[in-house]
C-alpha cells in the first residue's frame, strides 16, 4: 500500500528518543494490523542538533517540517546546553518551528483516566472525570514581542525588557478555533486574560466577545488569569475549553497537567491555519520535558507521546476510529495496573518504557481481534 501520510519525527533530547520509539512500535502495528502506511522520516532538533550542526534547528530540517502532513516532536533541552547562545539553545529550535509553521493554536487536553484519579495531588472527588481542553495562543505574545533584551544603565544597574504584543487578528483566530472545538465538546469556553491591568487583555476580551457572537450555540465567559489559576485547583471540572494567550497558557496548562497526576500522561497538538487545499500544518508533542535524570534508563512514561500520536490521527489524518482505538488501549492498560515510575501506585505493576509500549500494542491486538 503506498504511503500517503507523511510524518517527520523529531525525537529531540533526553527521554525524547525513548518515548518516540514506542510510537514507532504503534505505527508498525498499524501497518501490519490496520493496513495503514505512513511515510516516516527522522531528523535532529534541539541539543542533539546543536551538537552536530551548531544550531538547534537547521534550515534543512525546517524545510522537511514544512513539507509533511504532521511533525511528531519528543522533547528538547537539558543542563548540557544551558550556556549555549540564546538563539541556538534547544528551546529556540522549537520556538522557530512553531513560528515558521505558523502553529498558532496549542491544544492541551487535561483528562483524568479513572485508574489514575488517586494519583492527582488534589482530592479524588475534585478531579475524577475531569476532561478539559486548554487552547493556548502559540505564536504571539511576550515570547515573541519586540523589543526585548537586557541593557546596562548608566549607574551600572541592569534593565530587562520583554514586550507583550497582540494583534486583533492573532486573537480572533485562536478564539475562533477554541469555539469550534467547543462545539464538539460541552459548548462552553472560558476566555482568560488580565483585562484589569493589561492593554493586551483589554483587546483580548474585546475581540473574544466579538468572535463569540458568531457562535451563539457556545457559552462564552471571561475570567482573569489569576482567578483561573485559583479555580483550577479549587473546582477544575467547571471548565470545558479555556482559551488564553501564550504566557498564561504556558502557566495554566502546566497547572492543569498536575491535576491529572503526571506530566508523563499529557499530550498536546499545535495546529496552523488550513491552506488553500485545506491542509493544516501540525506538530504533536507530549507536555513533559526531557527528564535528563532518567534519560537512557528506559524509565520514562511513553503514554503522553502515544496519546500525542492519537491526536495526530484525529486532527491531521481524520482517523477518529484509530485515534479512539489507541486511546482505549491506553485506558485499558492503565486499568490493568501497568505503571511507569512516575505514576506508580501501591499494588500496581511497575514497568519500563518498552514494557509499557508493548502492553499498549498487546491491548491493541486484543481490541482488534
Amino acid at each position: 500500500m503506498p504511503a500517503n501520510k507523511k510524518l517527520l519525527m523529531l525525537p529531540g533530547d533526553g527521554i525524547g528518543p525513548e518515548v518516540m520509539d514506542e510510537v514507532k512500535r504503534i505505527i508498525g502495528w498499524m501497518d501490519k494490523r490496520r493496513h495503514v502506511s505512513f511515510d516516516v522520516a527522522d531528523d535532529l532538533v534541539g541539543g542533539c542538533a546543536y551538537d552536530k550542526h551548531g544550531t538547534s534547528l537547521t534550515d534543512n530540517t525546517l524545510e522537511k517540517a514544512m513539507g509533511v502532513d504532521a511533525v511528531l516532536f519528543g522533547a528538547v533541552g537539558g543542563p548540557k546546553w544551558d550556556k549555549a547562545e540564546r538563539q541556538h539553545r534547544p528551546e529556540a529550535g522549537l520556538l522557530k518551528l512553531r513560528k515558521e509553521m505558523d502553529l498558532f493554536a496549542n491544544l492541551r487536553p487535561a483528562t483524568v483516566f479513572p485508574a489514575l484519579a488517586d494519583a492527582s495531588s488534589l482530592k479524588k472527588e475534585l478531579v475524577s472525570g475531569l476532561d478539559m481542553l486548554i487552547v493556548r495562543e502559540l505564536t504571539g505574545g511576550v515570547y515573541f514581542g519586540q523589543p526585548r533584551g537586557i541593557e546596562t544603565l548608566k549607574d551600572g544597574s541592569k534593565r530587562a525588557v520583554d514586550t507583550q504584543v497582540y494583534t486583533s487578528g492573532e486573537i480572533d483566530r485562536v478564539c475562533r478555533a477554541a469555539l469550534e472545538f467547543a462545539r464538539k465538546r460541552q459548548k462552553r469556553v472560558t476566555s482568560v486574560e488580565k483585562a484589569n491591568v493589561m492593554e493586551t487583555g483589554v483587546l483580548w476580551r474585546e475581540v473574544a466577545t466579538a468572535v463569540g457572537k458568531d457562535f451563539p450555540d457556545v457559552q462564552l465567559s471571561h475570567m482573569y488569569a489569576d482567578n483561573c489559576a485559583m479555580q483550577l485547583v479549587r473546582n477544575p471540572k467547571q471548565f470545558d475549553v479555556i482559551v488564553t494567550d501564550n504566557l498564561f497558557g504556558d502557566v495554566l496548562s502546566d497547572c492543569a497537567a498536575m491535576l491529572t497526576g503526571s506530566l508523563g500522561m499529557l499530550p498536546s497538538a499545535s495546529l496552523g491555519a488550513p491552506d488553500a487545499s485545506d491542509r493544516r500544518r501540525a506538530l504533536y508533542e507530549p507536555v513533559h520535558g526531557t527528564a535528563p535524570d532518567i534519560a537512557g534508563q528506559k524509565l520514562a512514561n511513553p503514554l503522553a507521546m502515544v496519546l500525542s500520536f492519537a491526536m495526530c490521527l484525529r486532527y491531521s489524518f481524520d482517523m477518529a476510529d484509530d485515534a479512539d482505538l489507541v486511546e482505549t488501549a491506553v485506558r485499558n492498560v492503565l486499568d490493568a495496573g501497568f505503571r511507569t515510575a512516575d505514576i506508580m501506585q501501591p499494588g500496581k505493576k511497575k514497568v519500563s518504557t518498552v514494557e509499557m509500549g508493548k502492553a499498549v500494542t498487546a491491548e491493541l491486538d486484543r481490541l482488534s481481534a
